[in-house]
């Protein structure tokens, strides 16, 4: 019983710090010129790339933060820095890339990593594998994805019914938001900086 309790947690913290209904929009703009088959392309992308970091971050995270002597604190600003610069782009240029072959990398960056992965994400798998243990993490981690895979599957109708204005319209306020995100991040790392000199 115990363990069902662990795992539900775990599952409702992992699906709440990544927001996969809540950055529908911002995926929304960030593949707003794409056509149907490279939208989905860039979506599985982001699912496999968010999925393997997690696992990989659950299983030796730590380690490799701890070999490279970089806090969570400064991946955190790291990342915030990478989610302003993504903003910034796609409120001068109007979305995330122009090239049509560079689109189908941003199921990589900057959806898989930072926005579905990002330092909050990861963040709470290595607190869950401390708390819980690894087959719990890794379960978490599985269950997640697959919500967060159905999600996304559901976009091209939400992307339908927006239709062109619409998208457009979305893609600068999520883009604002998307930047406000990303500041919070680079606040948070900084803040813990100075509270801890």
């Amino acid at each position: 019983m115990e363990y069902i309790f662990d795992l539900v947690k775990a599952i409702i913290t992992l699906f709440i710090i990544i927001d996969p209904l809540g950055n529908i929009p911002i995926f929304i703009s960030l593949t707003r010129g794409m056509a149907k088959d490279d939208r989905r392309r860039a979506f599985r992308n982001a699912i496999s790339t968010g999925f393997i970091l997690l696992i990989f971050f659950a299983l030796i995270g730590e380690r490799i933060f701890v070999l490279f002597g970089i806090s969570l604190h400064s991946f955190m600003i790291a990342g915030g820095m990478l989610l302003l610069i993504i903003s910034i782009r796609i409120l001068v240029r109007g979305e995330w890339e122009e090239n049509s072959t560079t689109l189908e990398r941003v199921g990589v960056v900057p959806i898989g990593f930072p926005l579905l992965v990002g330092p909050g994400a990861i963040t709470t798998t290595i607190l869950t594998l401390q708390a819980s243990g690894l087959i719990i993490t890794i379960t978490a981690v599985l269950i997640v994805f697959a919500i967060v895979h159905i999600i996304l599957r559901l976009i091209d109708p939400i992307y339908g019914f927006l239709g062109g204005s619409g998208s457009l319209v979305i893609s600068g306020l999520m883009a604002l938001l998307t930047a406000a995100i990303g500041i919070e991040y680079m606040l948070d790392g900084i803040l813990w900086y100075f509270g801890a000199s």
